[in-house]
């Protein structure tokens, strides 16, 4: 019998009675999310642990030559299924797929084969994805859903955006954190009301999401140096993938600049149309995929307008313009992993004058490693001043190494020694 026959069903009573847990990759996305989630009437908790459970328990129940991302996302699930008290009979577990080269679309399948080993593999392992891989009567993904989820991606990214550029300059840390909150219950009010996922309403949003940030009183006369963190997807954004790159970057007095979840999900509809392009097939998929790219980047435009009246910050790089650089170095065609999006953000940070870059690099994602540590030659050679450092992530990796390589690169731009 095949594991599709095997699989535990997640069936539309199961709705009503089982909590789906979430590994953790996005705070401030995976916050919005799951508000549009609950409203669809699910249950749903995100998984935050930073223990070191967590990866004990990936490298436990999933094979060691497997990539370091698959290793955390599910040692974290099975971690919150067996030891944070839920009743295992009452939980599912939900995992992305893109559907893609990567072997993250088998991140499912790994996933029950470690609740095999577990001894847990009646529990409901659920896939979120958009291109059929599997589907389950009391999980569906409506258009709806799927709708004001680009929306809490698109606002997920500009909060994150505003939250890294002021908080080196914050004269109070913790004002901060409260303005991130503030704002991110007001939309989560706003999507229980069904508001604030229309054009007309991000309109209306951005105005107000950036004064919000401006009102917070910073420190004048100050220049951190600016750092920017690319690399594999979960590694890149997730505090557990990267040991909390973010919060040392902040902790020695640095700026952070990371591009956005929205140019990964246009990235990856993108690559419908250069299929067609290239190579001639799926032209319905690629007149599908234009119309998704094209609405979202007008979306994207109007949250880069809003930022006109606030010259303080700056926005984050219209998609269209990083695929553009991209051709400086690599061919749209390479779209394995984060394919050629890597590259391009490198080259985007460059240019806008973040020239010191932590390229993070989990243990077995070959296509990262190409388009990452591969491209950093063709990448120097045109920008002689980049100051990249790649940085290997995976269980056996020492954090104490890891910070280290970073502060010699830090040291190079500062002048300074450690």
């Amino acid at each position: 019998m095949s594991e599709q026959q095997q699989r535990v069903v997640f069936t539309e009573e199961m709705k009503e009675t089982h909590t789906i847990l979430i590994p953790m990759m996005l705070p401030i996305h995976f916050r919005l999310i799951k508000k549009l989630l609950t409203m669809e009437g699910y249950k749903v908790d995100i998984l935050d642990s930073m223990s070191h459970d967590v990866i004990a328990t990936g490298v436990k129940y999933v094979n060691n030559d497997m990539c370091y991302p698959a290793q955390l996302a599910i040692g974290q699930l099975l971690d919150g299924a067996m030891n944070h008290g839920y009743d295992t009979h009452k939980i599912a577990l939900l995992l992305t797929q893109t559907g893609g080269g990567c072997r993250a679309s088998n991140y499912i399948a790994l996933l029950r084969k470690a609740l095999k080993r577990a001894g847990l593999e009646y529990i409901p392992v659920l896939s979120f994805n958009v291109v059929g891989l599997e589907d389950n009567p009391g999980f569906k993904l409506t258009k709806t859903l799927l709708k004001n989820a680009m929306f809490a991606i698109i606002y997920g990214d500009m909060i994150m955006n505003l939250k890294n550029q002021i908080l080196p300059y914050a004269l109070d840390k913790d004002e901060v954190t409260a303005t991130v909150d503030r704002v991110c219950s007001e939309l989560e009010r706003q999507f229980e009301a069904g508001h604030g996922c229309t054009r007309k309403e991000l309109r209306k949003n951005c105005p107000w999401i950036l004064g919000e940030f401006a009102q917070i009183k910073t420190v004048s006369g100050q220049k951190r140096t600016k750092v920017g963190i690319v690399g594999e997807i979960y590694v890149k954004f997730a505090p557990l993938g990267n040991n909390n790159l973010e919060a040392f970057l902040e902790k020695e007095d640095c700026e952070v600049v990371v591009p956005g979840l929205m140019d990964f999900v246009l990235y990856t509809a993108d690559a419908g149309i250069e299929d067609w392009y290239l190579y001639g097939t799926g032209h319905t998929k690629a007149v599908v995929s234009k119309f998704i790219v094209n609405y979202i980047v007008s979306l994207q435009n109007t949250v880069i307008d809003s930022y006109k009246n606030y010259p303080q910050f700056k926005p984050q790089t219209p998609f269209k313009h990083t695929k553009a650089l991209s051709k400086k170095v690599i061919h749209e065609g390479i779209k394995m992993g984060e394919g050629w999006l890597l590259t391009a953000e490198m080259v985007e940070l460059i240019e806008s004058g973040c020239e010191n870059i932590v390229c993070t690099q989990p243990f077995g994602c070959l296509p990262n490693h190409i388009v990452g540590r591969g491209m950093l030659r063709k990448i120097k050679e045109l920008y002689p001043q980049a100051n990249i450092v790649p940085i290997d992530y995976d269980a056996s990796a020492s954090k104490v190494n890891q910070e280290n390589r970073i502060k010699l690169m830090l040291a190079s731009t500062k002048n300074i020694s450690y």
